[in-house]
């Protein structure tokens, strides 16, 4: 088994482990697979990106893209460790305007499995870290869309003092001011 897909808080969400195959030289690890991910969705890969950020506590997002661009995300963090928080925003779901988080780590070989409809953002928990994220869309800056990390309606628990975020992250609307994701 190379990856193990678990159920999160927020519906159709997962949570991804891989597993290395490991020896005395180090480790080989697969990162994707469309075989083995079909049974979670039909997830073709469009577009992949990497982050990198310096510093301790920056916080990155929350940012999705609307229709006709709504994207499945697979989020992983390959250097450092960050809080990763996942927003649902798709209109009709239970879990509307609902969060969750957890770590993900370069050391613990773990990710999120991003369905559309969710916007996605992190706080780096430590120095250089970097991120790799597989998009089932190409980036289309006019269905691009976001969310504030600091909607005191969300009232997220960022783990760590923010040292600093985007000048475009700071300016994001409030939860209250989306209509939210018609898929």
């Amino acid at each position: 088994m190379k990856f193990k897909a678990s159920k999160t808080d927020l519906l159709n969400l997962k949570y991804i482990e891989r597993f290395p195959l490991i020896d005395d030289r180090g480790y080989l690890e697969r990162i994707f697979c469309s075989d083995e991910f079909k049974e979670w969705g039909d997830y073709k890969i469009s577009q992949i990106n990497q982050t990198f950020t310096k510093k301790r506590g920056c916080l990155r997002g929350l940012h999705f893209q609307y229709p006709p661009n709504s994207e499945m995300k697979y989020v992983i963090c390959l250097s450092g460790s960050v809080f990763d928080v996942v927003v649902d925003l798709r209109l009709g779901s239970e879990s509307f305007g609902k969060w969750t988080a957890m770590e993900l780590s370069g050391d613990i070989h773990n990710g999120l499995l991003i369905p559309q409809g969710f916007a996605h953002g992190f706080q780096t928990l430590e120095d250089n870290v970097l991120m790799l994220y597989l998009h089932s869309c190409p980036y289309s800056p006019n269905s691009e869309g976001g969310l504030n990390s600091m909607d005191p309606d969300l009232d997220i628990n960022w783990p760590l003092p923010i040292e600093s975020r985007s000048k475009r992250d700071k300016h994001l609307p409030f939860l209250k001011n989306i209509e939210g994701i018609a898929l």
